[in-house]
């Protein structure tokens, strides 16, 4: 189960910045803004996956 939640959370974030770059890209958003974007992203996508990880722990 880890190494398939593993996985999945990685597949997710490679395809979560994707489409955050495209979004950069259709939306014109300046480069030292694109840093603030992807982070702010990141830190949330990895929030939402550290929980939803945890709930199905102890489900």
């Amino acid at each position: 189960m880890v190494i398939f939640f593993i996985l999945f959370a990685v597949f997710i974030l490679f395809y979560i910045n994707k489409l955050t770059n495209t979004l950069c890209l259709v939306r014109e958003i300046p480069e030292d803004r694109q840093t603030k974007v992807f982070r702010t992203i990141n830190v949330l996508i990895t929030i939402l996956l550290i929980s939803s990880y945890i709930e199905n722990l102890y489900t």
